[in-house]
């Protein structure tokens, strides 16, 4: 049987049992369903059980990330027959500490990432991995306590920065909540037969085409990258990319994709070059399965852009 989960996520003090209480004291949700609430955090706000409803909601507490097991979680779905998971989980805690505890039955329904705007900019700068990790997977971002002094192109750029499809809102101190209406368009026209990618917004292209792979079919493009070379590859081919890094100097990788020289000639390898190539998706070896393969147009030796690693920010 299929248990859906809600994942509620962010940082100490960021409204997630507050949201997570009047959730479970509404009729509309508790329809009689059993339902497990497992709390990874502990704040401030308590739960009041004698709100809920009669014998519908569980609540067990986990208060260390290495007792978040599968087995664990299993079991207190066995005692208490859950037929719902909501989780109120630890700011602290690495979101791929869940998903790798999750039973092969649990379905994630919603995952909602709150936030303090009053500390929140504080949290960006000193605390970017964490940000990174709960924006990245979140459906929805709520930004608590927000007032108009903060901005919301600020507070939107950091977000779209790391994932282009959460809807955001702003929920003021008054209670009045605002859905973020920001145009957001790419900063190139991948709607047309031929474009290019300013070395600024690599990191922004490369996470656009892995999410819209077929949306590239047939398409040219240009671009400044390195080209790099693997046992992997058969003669004629190249990986041709930039280094991305996503929240820290530590998670710096190359992204790149597989570039094929119709006319045999290669770039040295570890140079930097203009590439014009013409997307297409196909099967290849290197990937294993289908990709987007570069079929090189033209290379135009150039200097590495700066700075040489391309962030989403």
């Amino acid at each position: 049987m299929e248990i859906p989960v809600y994942l509620f996520t962010g940082f100490l003090e960021a409204g997630k049992t507050k949201f997570i209480q009047e959730t479970l004291e509404d009729p509309r949700f508790t329809d009689g369903t059993s339902t497990l609430l497992l709390v990874c955090e502990e704040g401030e706000t308590e739960y009041d059980e004698k709100r809920f409803p009669a014998d519908g909601v569980h609540i067990a507490f986990i208060e260390n990330e290495e007792d978040l097991t599968e087995e664990k979680i299993k079991s207190l779905c066995v005692t208490y027959q859950a037929e719902r998971v909501l989780v109120e989980y630890n700011g602290m805690w690495k979101n791929n500490s869940f998903f790798s505890a999750m039973p092969k039955d649990f379905v994630i329904y919603q995952e909602i990432c709150f936030v303090d705007s009053t500390t929140f900019l504080m949290y960006n700068q000193n605390m970017r991995a964490q940000v990174v990790d709960k924006f990245s997977t979140a459906e929805l971002i709520v930004f608590n306590r927000f007032m108009d002094k903060y901005g919301k192109m600020e507070f939107h750029k950091i977000v779209r920065g790391l994932s282009r499809s959460a809807n955001i809102i702003y929920e003021y101190m008054n209670g009045e909540a605002v859905q973020d209406d920001i145009e957001d368009p790419l900063p190139f026209d991948k709607e047309a037969d031929a474009f290019a990618v300013q070395d600024a917004d690599y990191a922004l292209w490369y996470r656009d085409f892995g999410e819209n792979l077929m949306d590239y079919q047939d398409k040219t493009v240009t671009f400044t990258c390195i080209f790099l070379r693997d046992d992997s590859m058969p003669a004629g081919y190249l990986a041709a990319g930039r280094p991305i890094m996503t929240c820290c100097v530590d998670d710096i990788q190359f992204s790149g994709f597989v570039c094929h020289f119709p006319g045999g000639e290669l770039p040295a390898e570890q140079s930097w070059g203009k590439l014009k190539a013409k997307i297409d998706i196909r099967f290849s070896e290197v990937y294993g399965q289908e990709g987007p393969v570069l079929e090189c147009l033209e290379v135009t030796p150039c200097e590495k852009p700066e700075p040489e690693v391309a962030t989403f920010y």
